[in-house]
Parts: structure tokens; C-alpha cells; sequence
């Protein structure tokens, strides 16, 4: 065999296309599979609304070297792991009464004097109600499999921002964090990504 025969310029298998993310997905609040009955996903009821300019995910695990002394790399099998974060950031194109809440951390107005429209107001606290149960983004490979990433507990900690421009949707970008409920296993963080057996 000739020296460099054995190389390939790419590396492209017969499994790439189904394990290419494609597209900008979508984002769910409480998506749920129905394990004993349909067998399905809520994928249509669990929308929270259409995006612009796609959506972006983190899961990033802290990592702490142990130092010792004499050792001036880093050091195989001496690594920790010692807590984790993980967000989503997305970019709404809507405005609905629900982002808008958990945006700003804010609550229905008890009333309102203007007919044909609710209010929503600041509130001093946090509350349990104030975590979306899950919010989970939906892709697709280029074959069309869903590949679902699910962080329970979330609770958006950017804030409402919106700038309108001539000739442009306002689109909001807002972050999401993944967080653990008391009394659960607090050294990891309640999240799932699930994607096709079929994958490499």
C-alpha cells in the first residue's frame, strides 16, 4: 500500500446525513411523551411561539484541575467535575402574555381600566409558578429525526428587551436556565437530550 493510500479527504459515512443538526427547531414549554397511552410527543400543544435568527442551547460542566505540586500541565484522571450550567437562548419573534411574564418575572394585573386588554405587573418574589416546567428545543437531522434537547425547572433570567425597527419584526432574545428543585440530587442538573438509536 502506497504511503498516504490509506487516506481519506473526508469524513463523510453513510451515516452523516442522520447525525447532522439542521435547521432552527422549535421551542416547547412542558413537552411531555405519552408513555402509556398515544405513544406520541405533544409537540403541537406544548408550542410557545415562532422564532427569528434560530435558537442556541448550552450545557457546559465545571471542571476543576486538582493542583499538586511539581506538575506543570494538566494532569490526566486529576480533573473534577464540580457543578454544571445549562441555558437555552432564544429569539422570539412573538410577544405573548406568557413570555412576556416570564421575562420579567411579573404576574396578571388584577384589573385593568383600558377594554380589550389584561395587564401584567412587577411582583417582589420568585415563586414555584414562575419555573416553566420544562423548556425544550426540537431539531431535526437532515433525514428528519428529531433530536430533543429538555431542561426542566427553567427560568428566564434575561429580562424583556425588545427593539423596533422600520420594516422589522422586534425580536426579543431571552435565556432560559436549567435549575435542580430542592430535595433532588443537587449535583446534577435535570436535564435530557434525546436522539435516535440509529445514531453513531
Amino acid at each position: 500500500m502506497a504511503l498516504g493510500e490509506e487516506f481519506k479527504s473526508s469524513g463523510v459515512t453513510e451515516k452523516t446525513p442522520e447525525n447532522i443538526p439542521f435547521g432552527a427547531g422549535t421551542i416547547h414549554k412542558g413537552l411531555k411523551f405519552d408513555a402509556s397511552g398515544t405513544k406520541k410527543w405533544n409537540f403541537e400543544e406544548s408550542l410557545v411561539g415562532a422564532t427569528s435568527g434560530g435558537s442556541k442551547f448550552e450545557i457546559i460542566p465545571e471542571v476543576t484541575q486538582v493542583e499538586v505540586d511539581g506538575a506543570l500541565v494538566a494532569v490526566a484522571e486529576l480533573d473534577v467535575k464540580t457543578g454544571e450550567t445549562a441555558s437555552m437562548e432564544i429569539n422570539f419573534a412573538e410577544l405573548t402574555p406568557d413570555i412576556i411574564k416570564a421575562a420579567v418575572i411579573g404576574k396578571n394585573g388584577t384589573e385593568s381600566e383600558i377594554e380589550g386588554y389584561s395587564s401584567i405587573v412587577s411582583k417582589a418574589r420568585i415563586e414555584k409558578g414562575d419555573y416553566w416546567e420544562n423548556i425544550a428545543f426540537v431539531g431535526k437531522t437532515l433525514t428528519g429525526t428529531p433530536i430533543i434537547v429538555i431542561m426542566e425547572n427553567a427560568l428566564c433570567t434575561s429580562g424583556l428587551s425588545i427593539e423596533g425597527k422600520n420594516k422589522e419584526a422586534g425580536i426579543g432574545k431571552y435565556t432560559f436556565r436549567c435549575s435542580q428543585k430542592i430535595g433532588a440530587d443537587l449535583t446534577t442538573l435535570p436535564y435530557k437530550i434525546y436522539y435516535p438509536t440509529t445514531m453513531a
